[in-house]
């Protein structure tokens, strides 16, 4: 399978790496100094930039008839004219905020949890995430993503990254050192806590889980997530 790295930076070189240990070839590596060249000969492309180059990687893609998986966070004001134009072009598309095996199983056992959280009123919802020192948004997209399976499945209406309100959930975004990404969902009342907990030790599972994607969406039209990847439905 032909791939195009769109983001070039240290996700896209492990991403890089792991692709051509599973056989794949890479026909362009696209960062701030160079072109869409080789776009069109892919049969999928993989997104991995910052949120300033995310819609313009999505877009090319589409316009180019690559289906793509993007795992770029901090652009989803866009993410409607993205489907739009997805659906337009007939395209194939996956974005998640991680693409990581262990973090959609926890997505999966957060909403669960939510869901029996929702009749204990004494117990207060909040989260922390911790990434490295270069990450450009915050909260992260991992965050909100849990943020909205429990709004989904609770009595809480939004979050925050100020002091909660009744029906808020509060995040906070702490930037360490190299952190790959820790993120905690905690269930505090004046009894006891209940916390559940992701852990990441590299940027390996990130990188594994968006080729995977990029293996199951090529030659795929339609918007998926990594449920549908993983079958986790």
């Amino acid at each position: 399978m032909k791939i195009a790295l769109l983001g070039y930076g240290k996700m896209g070189k492990v991403i890089e790496r792991i692709a051509l240990e599973r056989g794949h070839e890479i026909v362009l590596k696209k960062d701030e100094f160079n072109t869409y060249d080789g776009l069109s000969t892919a049969d999928v492309a993989i997104d991995f930039s910052v949120p300033s180059a995310a819609v313009s990687n999505i877009s090319a893609s589409f316009n180019a008839n690559v289906p793509v998986v993007s795992g770029t966070t901090g652009w989803l004001e866009h993410y409607d004219e993205m489907i739009a134009l997805c659906n337009e072009k007939k395209g194939g598309f996956i974005s998640s905020s991680n693409f990581s095996l262990g973090v959609n199983i926890f997505f999966g056992l957060n909403e669960y949890l939510a869901k029996i959280m929702k009749q204990f009123d004494s117990y207060k919802v909040s989260m922390e995430e911790i990434h490295h020192i270069h990450k450009l948004d915050a909260p992260s997209g991992t965050a909100i993503s849990l943020a909205q399976g429990v709004i989904e499945n609770s009595n809480y209406a939004n979050w925050t990254l100020e002091e909660a309100k009744a029906n808020e959930i509060h995040i906070e975004a702490k930037r360490i050192g190299e952190v790959p990404g820790t993120h905690t969902v905690n269930y505090d009342s004046a009894i006891d806590s209940i916390e559940i907990k992701h852990t990441a030790h590299n940027r390996e599972g990130f990188a594994l889980g968006a080729v995977i994607a990029a293996e199951w969406l090529a030659g795929k039209q339609g918007i998926f997530s990594m449920k549908d990847v993983l079958n986790l439905q």
